[in-house]
């Protein structure tokens, strides 16, 4: 940090002194020259300008040093709110999230369906403005709407390809068409970018700390927070670890390819397997048969984490197929936290964490110079629309961080 500030431009100087004060939760003025490099007068005119700006207040103080207590610092809670959105077929969820990133308010859209694009822009923009009425949230006080989607994006980093059978999408341009029918700033962003920036931002996770998190809802991807923003590639596309493969004769993948992650160990696959077990897929049908991939996962996940060995057996084959992917991208990048987020996590996420923590421990290259920590993230149902919303926190208030 400290490398950095010196010489910074005021602007990149006032975000990265924010960037301190969000990751450290409080500080005091004096921490902050001593973590920045800057002079004590350079950080008290700039917490000054951040304070008349209303993002940050005084919070109570440190202990004594033999002086006077320090007054420490934080970020103002309520003085600026973002939306987030998570595009999908079946259901669009939408969230109103503090500055720490932490969601406020939330509510379930009618999915986008088949739905031309336009159609479901136009029906987004009016329920995010009766949401946002009903919660009295002025829009003036929204800094803007980050919008997650599984999809690919263009090398622009602005048009959606949401899939390869979802042609109406193709080159449709979410932000421009949403952010005319609502008024507020928009940010594009794929769905394991944003869930990462989600657990940068509000897990606090220092700007220095590079990891990935490994999100699992529909597919499987990776988002790979590097000094303080989103490694995205040559065409914002990076992350797809979904397509490694894992077996070169395995079965054919939408891709092209044969053996991918995203073919052996999604929850599509784990129920096509259990679909080939009739007892097990009697067990699991003996409500009634499920009505959606979704629910089907969730069943299996459930039997597993209650002891049925078959469903058991699916979901451990699913996660050392998981550990696999991750052991090849940690002795890669050279990791040293893993995090696990996403809905798909939900139920029997323990499992997967303990098979991935066990493959690391035991195979991780560099484990002897150091552990490889892996910890469960966010795997609620909004978890990609909560990591939207950060991704506009995040482009906003600390600008410093972000490569356009």
């Amino acid at each position: 940090m400290a490398r950095r500030l010196k010489g910074a431009s005021s602007a990149d100087t006032r975000s990265a002194i924010l960037d301190l004060i969000r990751s450290s939760g409080q500080i005091s003025r004096t921490q902050l020259a001593e973590r920045s490099g800057l002079t004590e007068s350079t950080i008290s005119k700039v917490v000054r300008g951040l304070i008349d700006r209303g993002l940050v207040v005084e919070g109570g103080h440190a202990a004594s040093t033999g002086g006077k207590r320090p007054v420490l610092l934080e970020l103002n809670r309520c003085s600026r709110w973002a939306v987030g959105l998570s595009l999908d077929f079946a259901r669009i969820s939408i969230v109103l999230c503090d500055i720490f990133g932490n969601v406020v308010h939330s509510d379930i859209l009618r999915g986008a369906g088949d739905d031309p694009p336009q159609h479901v822009i136009d029906r987004v923009a009016s329920d995010l403005a009766r949401f946002l009425e009903r919660h009295e949230i002025a829009g003036r006080d929204v800094i803007g709407i980050g919008v997650s989607d599984a999809g690919r994006i263009d090398a622009a980093g602005r048009s959606l390809r949401s899939s390869r059978q979802a042609s109406g999408w193709e080159d449709f341009d979410v932000e421009a068409a949403l952010g005319e029918r609502s008024g507020l700033p928009v940010k594009l962003e794929n769905d394991a970018n944003c869930a990462a920036l989600g657990e940068f931002w509000s897990g606090r996770i220092p700007s220095a700390d590079d990891f990935v998190t490994l999100y699992m809802a529909s597919g499987i991807g990776i988002g790979f927070i590097t000094n303080g923003d989103v490694y995205r590639g040559a065409s914002s596309n990076a992350g797809e670890i979904g397509h490694l493969s894992l077996d070169i004769d395995g079965p054919a993948c939408d891709c092209g390819s044969q053996g991918c992650l995203e073919v052996l160990a999604t929850p599509a696959a784990v129920v096509r397997d259990a679909r080939a077990n009739p007892d097990l897929w009697r067990r699991i049908c003996a409500d009634g048969e499920p009505e959606s991939t979704r629910t089907a996962f969730s069943a299996i996940a459930t039997a597993a984490v209650a002891g049925d060995p078959d469903a058991d057996a699916l979901i451990r084959k699913s996660a050392r197929y998981v550990a696999t992917a991750v052991l090849g991208l940690t002795n890669v990048l050279d990791l040293d936290r893993v995090v696990l987020a996403g809905p798909g996590f939900a139920i029997a996420g323990e499992i997967y964490l303990e098979t991935v923590s066990d493959t690391l421990g035991r195979l991780a290259f560099m484990r002897r110079v150091h552990p490889v920590i892996v910890q469960m993230g966010d795997t609620g149902p909004q978890t990609a629309a909560r990591g939207a919303a950060s991704v506009v926190l995040h482009s906003h208030l600390t600008p410093h961080h972000v490569r356009e």
